[in-house]
């Protein structure tokens, strides 16, 4: 979206586990169950609670495990009921610092989000990293193939699925693109200002 809008202001974008197109399908519908749960919980009191709403790490754990973590790693991790009860637990038992509204404020601000209407508009060379078993962007909708192709200056760099990757979480550890990065950074034109 910054290179949309301000398409003279960079050389080069990495955006990172996305999809350039409006906040929809599975992406969206989990976070509206996730923000509902918390809303309809008694505790939560039409946002004037006194206490965190109980729902609220409920809500959390759920929506992390449905969109994030990676199929092929939760089955290395979880192959019987008993581990899977133990990261459900472990995820249950995690502290949690967020307030309740801001949490609900932050999260329902992506409702609009639409990087998908002027993909034409982007100057700067653009390496788009996702991974293969990324839950919320799925590489199979091919939604992110077709918007590539009205990125003048864009590729697409598609990390493979794998017991160690995470889904969503796989672009928070670089070891699974830093060369391509690199590689990237090295060859993309610079303007001269």
């Amino acid at each position: 979206m910054w290179g949309e809008k301000y398409p003279k202001a960079m050389d080069a974008l990495v955006p990172m586990a996305s999809q350039p197109t409006e906040m929809a399908s599975r992406n969206w519908m989990l976070r509206r169950i996730m923000l509902d749960t918390i809303r309809s919980d008694p505790d939560y009191n039409g946002g004037s609670y006194t206490g965190q709403p109980r729902m609220m790490k409920y809500a959390i754990a759920a929506y992390g495990i449905a969109s994030i973590g990676g199929t092929l790693a939760y089955q290395s991790q979880a192959p019987t009921a008993a581990k899977a009860d133990k990261i459900v637990d472990d995820r249950l038992a995690m502290p949690n610092a967020a307030d309740a509204n801001d949490f609900l404020y932050q999260w329902e601000s992506s409702h609009d989000y639409n990087a998908g209407e002027k993909l034409e508009q982007i100057e700067a060379s653009l390496l788009l990293i996702n991974s293969a078993d990324d839950e919320r962007n799925p590489p199979e909708t091919g939604i992110t193939d077709s918007a590539m192709k009205r990125v003048k200056n864009g590729r697409l760099y598609l990390i493979p699925g794998s017991t160690e990757t995470r889904g969503h979480g796989t672009t928070g550890n670089a070891k699974f693109y830093s060369e391509q990065v690199r590689q990237f950074l090295q060859t993309a034109p610079q303007r001269t200002m």
